[in-house]
């Protein structure tokens, strides 16, 4: 077994030891992968050089194999990445700015009341009709991966208000009202995301202040977080880029450091992209790199009970990444991440592929690609054409936009003549 070297960090060990064994980064890539269990292709020289210049930490997922790789114990490695994240933290300003959370709440003038009618009498609700709720409120969530704003913003708000009417006019328990609060909130939320999408049919702003009013009432801080977050997005979104941002570092402060990582993770790439939009790339950068750190400590099943994560993901990340990079003219760095996960993404998410298309096809603009730019914006077109989403309808116009220039291109001006004023 190698010697260990007391207070060693986690990069240099790796090298070190692999040095020793005479391993060449990718002879230890595959050993790890191998290892591990993972398929052909899932590690290559490149992590393995990330990893041991620290610029990204190896995650919970490879320390065990990397550690057999090595022929070390797992709790040497574990410990010392540890001690690598102790001095990034302490060389690095924190992503969360000293924000006052109650401060941008009470900011919001949250005018939305959730105290009950009545506390007795009436119908009396049970943990039943709770799960019930968030059963359906789920099922709608799933329904908007492959149904537009436009056609659900409907069922969605009549669910939110039945909800909303049913907390505050019948009797339960202090424990079956979180439940229900839990449920208005998570229904808000998607009601405010379901009527950005359907140009203008709701007051999405009041809807995802309403859930935020739900969730503090609940005490539910991740929770809290998603609400802010999605409110965050939504104003930078619209324009009020100052407002997105204090938001959303208060959504980073509202989900709190002992939140589940997917939680946290969402919460940092929602900063990433306010702080994008508000133009402070350091900020969106930070947040970038904090959230793939933190995602990479999920495991599977530990936050099963908050429904709301069920799409964050590795790929979904790494989307958010590459639109940071597209937006702070970085396009060599965007365009290998976008092309990774459009190999496998699910085609009957329509919207949400024909979005991701639309980055492609700015960032390979940017990269001066202009013709499998247009390859990229003639497949999102096409796809949208039928699609009643306002985000897939302003983003046909923002990648129309960035195509002009290049009129001059056989396969740009094809596009241009199919759709001139999509």
């Amino acid at each position: 077994m190698p010697e260990m070297k007391h207070g060693e960090h986690l990069g240099p060990m790796i090298r070190r030891l692999r040095e020793g064994a005479g391993l060449s980064q990718d002879e230890l890539a595959e050993r790890v992968e191998f290892l591990s269990g993972r398929g052909a292709g899932s590690l290559g020289r490149g992590d393995i050089s990330r990893w041991e210049r620290e610029a990204r930490l190896t995650g919970p997922f490879w320390i065990g194999a990397l550690a057999s790789a090595l022929d070390v114990p797992v709790s040497e490695m574990q410990a010392a990445r540890g001690r690598s994240r102790a001095a990034r933290a302490a060389r690095t300003k924190k992503v969360a700015e000293p924000v006052s959370a109650q401060g941008i709440l009470e900011s919001l003038a949250l005018d939305e009341s959730m105290a009950p009618i009545v506390t007795t009498g009436g119908y009396r609700v049970g943990a039943g009709d709770a799960e019930r709720i968030l059963r359906r409120t789920h099922t709608l969530r799933l329904a908007d991966d492959v149904i537009a704003g436009g056609d659900l913003v409907g069922p969605v708000t009549r669910e939110l208000a039945g909800a909303r009417e049913l907390y505050r006019t019948s009797a339960h328990t202090a424990d079956v009202g979180r439940a229900l609060l839990v449920s208005v909130a998570e229904l808000a939320q998607l009601a405010g995301w379901v009527g950005s999408d359907s140009g203008g049919a709701v007051d999405a702003a009041r809807l995802y202040r309403l859930g935020v009013a739900a969730a503090r009432e609940a005490g539910d801080g991740p929770l809290t977080g998603q609400l802010l977050g999605s409110l965050a997005y939504f104003e930078s979104n619209r324009g009020a880029s100052e407002l997105g941002l204090q938001l959303a570092h208060a959504a980073v402060a509202a989900t709190g450091v002992g939140a589940p990582p997917r939680a946290r993770s969402l919460a940092l790439d929602r900063l990433s992209w306010c702080a994008t939009v508000a133009g402070d790339t350091q900020v969106a950068l930070r947040a970038v790199a904090e959230s793939q750190e933190v995602l990479a400590e999920y495991q599977p099943g530990e936050d099963d009970h908050l429904r709301w994560l069920y799409w964050v993901s590795e790929a979904e990340r790494r989307v958010m990444e590459a639109r940071v990079y597209t937006e702070t003219r970085k396009p060599l760095r965007a365009v290998p991440l976008l092309r990774e996960v459009l190999e496998s993404y699910p085609v009957t998410h329509t919207r949400e592929l024909a979005l991701y298309l639309s980055w492609l096809a700015v960032a390979l603009v940017e990269a001066n690609e202009p013709e499998e730019a247009a390859a990229a914006a003639r497949r999102m077109l096409e796809m949208t054409a039928t699609v009643p989403s306002s985000r897939a309808g302003g983003r046909r116009t923002v990648v129309l936009a960035a195509l002009r220039p290049y009129g001059d291109v056989p396969e740009v001006a094809e596009v241009l003549n199919c759709w001139p004023a999509a």
